[in-house]
């Protein structure tokens, strides 16, 4: 695609300068100008075509994308008209009705194809506008919108493991053994600790290209685990950034051939799982009131968490229960916790919080195959609403 648009581009220029100097000889214009004006021309005809990758969640809770060719700029959402795909291939729709409709919603830069280039996460519906089954962005946004003075800030760690697609294990585990134990992967550096770090590190300058707000990236506890963290976003923003930032790792994972695993407990044995923690705030956790600190509000809000620990339990994910052991940094999958600087409960406040009497809290329970629309809409809803 590339060649063709640099192709048309020299083409264009090549037929444009000889006729250009026809002109410059019968009527002496100078060709200086005619030349910047040309050249200005040639930039908006090359540049109105955009390239953007529609992106969406499949029917389970997987990353799809197709590209549209646009034939003008793209800045704003608002630029582009909704999509369609067939259903029917990605377990939402049946053959004898397969279209669904994808509405764009979030745009990126296109770190990828660079230049003017888009992407745009998307969500689902059927052709009666009815939002599809998993489309949790629609739900999460509806709940935002109840409270917006509340400003919620969100900032999401997400773990995952880079799986070598020869031995089925993840990189830095031999094929017929298991690794030294856990302790040296740990934010490491050498190459007999820290296995895949080309792929986090160009996942991170992708993210930073298209816009994303992600806050940084270290090697994990388990050999081939990473994490990189996104925020702080406010509201649906985060779980827009969330996704991107996912389909961007896959994306980058897919050009080294390795193989991206969300899945909350990939390893068994005495290996740490992977998972999502949520760090989250209002405005009056960050800044407390006259008549209250913030540290009041964040207890506050850990009070009405512990009353509904199942609700948010069953919405944090699939697999929770074989992370969420109380061993290796978690707590009990069945029984609600709080703390400060406790990384074995549910709920961690900080030290620095808890200091400084405002900020925020953590919570440990969301696992790395969560979907960030529902964590982050559950939060927000138990708390403040």
């Amino acid at each position: 695609m590339f060649s063709y648009f640099i192709l048309k581009k020299k083409a264009l220029n090549y037929l444009l300068k000889m006729y250009i100097f026809k002109y410059i000889l019968i009527y002496k214009i100078n060709f200086k100008y005619i030349y910047i004006y040309i050249n200005i021309y040639i930039y908006i005809y090359i540049y109105m075509t955009t390239l953007v990758e529609y992106v969406w969640i499949g029917g389970n809770n997987e990353l799809r994308s197709k590209t549209r060719v646009c034939e003008k700029n793209i800045n704003y959402v608002s630029d582009l008209s909704s999509w369609n795909y067939d259903g029917s291939s990605t377990g939402q729709a049946s053959g004898g009705d397969s279209e669904v409709i994808i509405r764009p919603c979030a745009l990126f830069n296109d770190p990828f194809r660079g230049e003017n280039h888009k992407m745009v996460m998307c969500d689902t519906y059927t052709p009666t506008g009815e939002p599809l089954s998993n489309n949790n962005r629609l739900w999460a946004k509806n709940i935002f919108d109840q409270a917006l003075g509340e400003e919620p800030w969100f900032g999401l760690e997400q773990e995952y493991f880079l799986i070598d697609p020869n031995t089925n294990k993840p990189l830095g585990f031999p094929e017929d053994k298991d690794p030294p134990p856990q302790g040296q992967y740990y934010c490491s550096a050498g190459a007999n600790n820290a296995f895949g770090r080309d792929v986090a590190e160009e996942h991170l300058m992708a993210c930073v290209n298209a816009g994303i707000k992600i806050s940084g990236i270290n090697a994990e506890v388990a050999p081939g685990q990473w994490e990189f963290q996104i925020g702080p976003c406010t509201g649906i923003e985060e779980g827009d950034h969330m996704w991107m930032a996912r389909y961007l790792l896959d994306r980058v994972a897919e050009k080294h051939n390795v193989i991206v695993d969300l899945e909350p407990k990939p390893v068994k044995g005495d290996w740490n799982g992977s998972g999502c923690h949520t760090n989250y705030s209002t405005k009056n956790m960050r800044l407390g009131t006259d008549v209250r600190t913030g540290l009041d509000y964040i207890n506050d809000a850990i009070e009405k968490l512990s009353h509904k620990h199942m609700e948010h339990m069953n919405v944090y994910g699939s697999g929770n229960e074989q992370r969420m052991t109380g061993a290796h940094e978690t707590a009990s999958f069945d029984t609600f916790s709080d703390g400060v600087a406790n990384r074995g409960a549910s709920i961690r406040r900080g030290n620095e919080t808890v200091a400084n009497g405002c900020g925020y809290f953590e919570d440990r329970r969301p696992s790395s195959n969560c979907d960030p629309y529902l964590v982050t809409g559950k939060l927000f809803e138990t708390t403040i609403l």
